[in-house]
């Protein structure tokens, strides 16, 4: 088979793009190794995403938003942030930063669902299901793409969006700096006494940091990114006892909490490839960066990776070769600064919030309360924040 663009992993990030670049006149093969329909998780996915406006009006742009079902996702007012220390907090309030809403909370397999329909509305673009690469070749004119299956696709673009453990940069023998948090983040989701009131609230503590993130009606989403050996005591739990733990670790702030789905770790680490692009090769979302989830950037980034390597593909006028290097090079560079800027910022704070060295409580929590005293750093935060 031959195309212009391959795209290997159909997760959000790969499939937005394939979905983005709808009218480029490139012909665009989506590979998955997994199945056309995600899996059944239960009544509420525990993987959930907080997206920011700018993530929504690029899956708006690409046909994808309209497709979610409204009943199925919940808008986030405002956010309250607690340090460790009374007293020591800031609240924002998409009010005060002149927004409809600070982000949107959506479950990852409603999220998938949407975006798999938009692409396969999509005549320039064919879906192929349950593929698994084996091997990766660069020509000339193009890269050939062999499958375990027997088959191959030769494209003159071939983009790496298959996550943190991305095979085609494997292949490519692009290295990494990464390094482990020895943290995991465990979710799970709780039906709440309490009205959340469409507030998101997080708690940063000497063990991690708590989030939980309001779903439509009386329920929330937790996010506890803790130490490995917390976190796996954690996902241990009987659910009698994760209720009354996290009850207490969130203050009471919603009363009693009834689980409603098992809990479950998955490891966090900070993660950047020496390059993004090579002649004839992209990376994009997790395969060319992990950020830590306490501001619930990596899909927004995997996103915003989508919105510019399509913009650059459809503005490439008289370029007709889509796997130029000169020409993923605009990509690299348009992306080099927000990326190394939003790890800098979620790195920062994770060293900040989980540090006993003398002197670094008190910085933290005085910086709470200064922040929250400041309405236009408030909304600079904000800006800066969802894009």
């Amino acid at each position: 088979m031959r195309c212009d663009v391959a795209i290997v992993g159909a997760g959000l990030v790969g499939a937005g793009l394939a979905a983005a670049l709808r009218g480029s006149g490139l012909r665009v093969a989506l590979l998955d190794t997994g199945s056309r329909e995600p899996p059944w998780q239960g009544a509420w996915d525990t993987r959930i995403y907080a997206i920011s406006p700018g993530s929504r009006d690029f899956l708006a742009g690409v046909g994808a938003w309209g497709r979610l079902p409204v009943e199925r996702t919940t808008p986030v007012a405002a956010m309250h942030v607690c340090g460790d220390s009374p007293g020591a907090e800031v609240r924002f309030s998409a009010y005060q930063a002149g927004l409809p809403e600070l982000c949107v909370i959506v479950e990852s397999r409603e999220m998938q669902r949407a975006l798999r329909a938009t692409v396969e509305s999509n005549d320039e673009v064919s879906s192929h299901y349950c593929v698994r690469p084996a091997s990766l070749a660069m020509g000339e004119d193009s890269a050939l793409l062999e499958l375990e299956d027997g088959n191959s696709i030769e494209a003159r673009l071939v983009i790496g969006a298959d996550g943190a453990q991305s095979w085609v940069r494997e292949s490519l023998g692009i290295p990494i700096q990464a390094r482990p948090y020895g943290q995991q983040g465990v979710v799970a989701n709780f039906e709440v006494e309490r009205s959340h009131g469409n507030v998101a609230r997080q708690w940063f503590r000497t063990d991690g940091v708590l989030a939980l993130l309001p779903l439509p009606g009386n329920r929330v989403s937790m996010v506890w990114s803790t130490w490995d050996a917390a976190a796996e005591r954690l996902v241990c739990l009987d659910p009698s006892d994760l209720e009354g733990e996290v009850e207490q670790a969130s203050q009471g702030a919603l009363g009693t909490l009834k689980l409603l789905t098992p809990a479950r770790g998955f490891p966090l680490r900070w993660m950047r490839a020496a390059e993004s692009v090579k002649p004839r090769f992209a990376l994009i979302g997790d395969a060319a960066h992990n950020v830590h989830p306490l501001a619930g950037q990596g899909v927004n980034l995997g996103f915003q990776d989508a919105a510019e390597l399509a913009r650059v593909l459809l503005n490439r006028g008289a370029q007709d070769d889509c796997g130029d290097f000169r020409l993923l090079r605009r990509y690299a560079r348009a992306r080099s600064e927000p990326v190394a800027l939003m790890q800098a910022a979620t790195d920062g704070l994770q060293r900040l919030f989980n540090n006993d060295v003398m002197g670094m409580k008190w910085l933290r929590n005085t910086g709470l309360r200064l922040t929250n005293g400041i309405v236009p750093l408030k909304r600079r935060f904000v800006s800066q924040a969802l894009g």
